[in-house]
């Protein structure tokens, strides 16, 4: 049932050592919203506990061989007990993933092809990351090869390629609209745009959409700190004591952007970010399969600092419309992506309400 607001809430300790703590917690609920990173470490035994004890769950992992592991494992499980196992809905994937969906639903005709770019900006305070975050980074560099497998393991159907093949850019590439440096995004927004794309296209038909994550970083001053930072982590990551010293020391690895103890509040007020969508497609009646797509939209999500206050919105209101929006989630319970599960939902409604809002900011120009 619904409890009133003011009601006590009462506090249930589970851990996810103890399989019973977790089990007891699941059965008590329709929704668990699990924030227990690194999640390679410590994320299954939550979302094991949900799915024997019929409840579904949401997290904020942005860690794609965690995802993509738990859809290898749980997902006709979680189908045959109908609750529904949402991934990455913090600020990894949901601003890239449901600005993708958001971009294809302006667009009047056939959105093939989509590029995003991640600004952060931040007060005179600087940018602070938590260390967990950190973690994740350095483990899952650590174990690409094993995410290579698990794909292979998972054996995913290829999306083809409709409209203009979208080309790849390079390491860092100069980008004139904003007059910046850019280079490929690390986190998992590629990853998981591709599983929701892949869903719709193979469950509802859908025209796939090509995807690229990009993120401005600056002046050539940052990007030579940057490529240093970068060559640094890479030859560390790939040995065990590397791998020590980056988790034993964040603050100095990163150059004081990652700390053990996360932003201040004043960090936090001072920071903002921005993803700004490039879509182009073709118009009603054209067919995408033949000639040069011939419009154009720029679309963009803006929202607070992302890691305490966009991802906490994000996933919450992904929890909102998980319960409230049940008739327009996929008809099967399951693993999903959040653009898979939320796509005919009313998250984005939500979230234009709460602070994390999408735009378009040019109209689709033939």
């Amino acid at each position: 049932g619904k409890a009133a607001f003011g009601e006590e809430v009462g506090v249930l300790l589970c851990d996810v050592s103890d399989a019973g703590s977790l089990a007891t917690m699941a059965r008590q609920t329709r929704l668990v919203l699990s924030c227990v990173g690194p999640y390679r470490f410590l994320g299954e035994p939550v979302v094991q506990a949900c799915v024997e004890n019929g409840a579904s769950c949401i997290d904020i992992s942005g860690e794609p061989q965690f995802l993509e592991g738990m859809y290898l494992k749980y997902n006709e499980k979680a189908a045959e007990k109908g609750v529904y196992i949402v991934g990455s809905c913090g600020f990894d994937s949901i601003p890239a993933d449901m600005g993708v969906l958001y971009t294809r639903d302006k667009l009047k005709g056939t959105l093939t092809a989509v590029e995003s770019f991640l600004s952060v900006k931040s007060g005179p305070e600087g940018v602070c990351i938590h260390d967990g975050t950190w973690k994740s980074a350095v483990y899952g560099l650590a174990d690409e090869d094993n995410l290579k497998k698990l794909r292979k393991k998972i054996g995913y159907a290829p999306v083809p390629v409709v409209g203009a093949k979208l080309k790849k850019r390079g390491f860092l590439f100069y980008n004139q609209e904003f007059k910046e440096y850019c280079i490929p995004f690390m986190g998992s927004d590629g990853s998981v745009v591709k599983r929701t794309q892949r869903y719709l296209h193979t469950e509802l038909q859908e025209t796939p959409v090509q995807y690229g994550a990009y993120a401005t970083v600056g002046g050539l001053g940052s990007v030579i700190k940057l490529m240093f930072a970068g060559m640094l982590f890479l030859l560390l990551v790939k040995f065990n004591f590397g791998r020590k010293l980056l988790t034993k020391y964040p603050e100095f690895f990163s150059g004081g952007r990652f700390t053990k103890e996360g932003p201040t509040q004043k960090q936090m007020d001072g920071t903002s970010f921005t993803m700004t969508f490039f879509g182009e497609g073709y118009s009603e009646g054209q067919d995408p399969q033949n000639g040069k797509p011939n419009v154009k939209i720029c679309t963009e999500v803006k929202g607070p600092e992302p890691g305490y206050i966009a991802t906490p919105i994000a996933m919450v209101q992904a929890a909102v419309s998980l319960l409230e929006d049940a008739a327009s989630l996929p008809k099967q319970g399951g693993v999903y992506s959040p653009g898979a599960a939320f796509s005919k939902t009313k998250l984005i409604d939500r979230l234009n309400k709460r602070g994390v809002e999408f735009s378009v900011i040019s109209k689709p120009e033939v």
